[in-house]
């Protein structure tokens, strides 16, 4: 047994704690992993944190490794990198990333983790579950040579979707946002930047990332002829309003989703969550991602922090959590 462990917990919405806790010994097959980041994946995040998860969406939007129940006590989170303490001999003393909440010392099943290339490094790999998102996008949005693409929302995802697409080639790729700061994001990932009013049209792909209603109408305003908007914002309990006459029908626009809790029918039939997690680890020896860890604090400031980002009082694209013991 592991004693006085520690894990975040919101209390009710609005109200974080961090709750001590006995870690068992692992069994066969298992491991125990010491935690040394994890990271806040803010839009998710602070709509759980401020209990606005549609009550239908209970189901879908369980983390692997959560406990209790919406809209709380809840144990959520998924962007974990940490160190192998006991286990296999294959993975004892290998930085690994999991899907588990913000927890200081924890027991999974050996397939949970993914080891981190050595070449990554453990800060940076808290991005994994982000970029594998993204991966997941454009695996349904299947961008083609030579596009004219657009991602609207400069948040974490859409700056790992704008990362990715940077490496396409013959493309051009504008990351939009209201917030001008994002520009300096934008050039560490080797992308374009503009404000919505300066966006430029015509556009073969849009990736919406804003999670608002003006957003998502903007990515349709901006799309050439029988372009198409993916859509990768999680809404929670906000209603979406979009005027749909114009050059919606007329144009033959298209809208679809994305959500990476299933993998793309695109590749579903030749890859898996295991394949698409190490691909966006691979991804992650590209240093330009750092840029979209804007910021960190100790675990124990974890639940002030939460609440801080959840008011829109602390600005952040990803917000590491460390754990020590570096």
């Amino acid at each position: 047994m592991t004693d006085k462990e520690s894990a975040f917990w919101l209390r009710s919405p609005g109200h974080g704690e961090l709750r001590t806790l006995t870690v068992p010994d692992p069994g066969p097959g298992e491991v125990l992993v010491r935690t040394r980041y994890s990271g806040i994946s803010r839009g998710t995040e602070t709509l759980v944190f401020q209990g606005r998860v549609p009550v239908r969406q209970y189901a879908a939007m369980r983390a692997p490794f959560q406990e209790g129940e919406f809209p709380g006590p809840v144990k959520y989170g998924y962007l974990n990198v940490g160190v192998v303490e006991q286990g296999p001999d294959e993975l004892v003393g290998r930085t690994v990333f999991c899907l588990y909440p913000h927890q200081t010392c924890y027991v999974v099943p050996a397939g949970a983790v993914t080891p981190v290339p050595d070449e990554v490094p453990a800060r940076r790999a808290v991005l994994a579950g982000t970029v594998e998102t993204a991966v997941n996008a454009l695996w349904d949005a299947a961008p083609l040579v030579g596009d004219r693409i657009t991602v609207l929302g400069a948040g974490m995802v859409g700056c790992a979707v704008a990362g990715i697409l940077a490496r396409f080639p013959g493309t051009h790729v504008e990351l939009v946002d209201i917030d001008e700061d994002r520009a300096v994001v934008a050039a560490a990932l080797g992308v374009e930047f503009a404000t919505p009013g300066e966006a430029a049209g015509g556009r073969d792909l849009v990736v919406h990332a804003s999670a608002t209603s003006d957003g998502l109408q903007r990515s349709l305003d901006l799309l050439a002829p029988e372009g198409t908007v993916v859509e990768l914002s999680w809404y929670g309990d906000r209603p979406v309003h979009l005027f749909l006459g114009g050059s919606f029908h007329s144009g033959r626009l298209t809208v679809r989703s994305s959500q990476v809790g299933t993998v793309s029918p695109a590749r579903s039939a030749r890859r898996g969550f295991a394949d698409r997690l190490a691909l966006a680890l691979d991804l992650l020896r590209d240093p330009a991602f750092d840029a979209l860890i804007t910021g960190e604090s100790p675990f124990p400031e974890l639940p002030d922090v939460l609440a801080r980002l959840a008011a829109g009082d602390l600005p952040a694209l990803c917000h590491l959590i460390t754990y020590g013991g570096e």
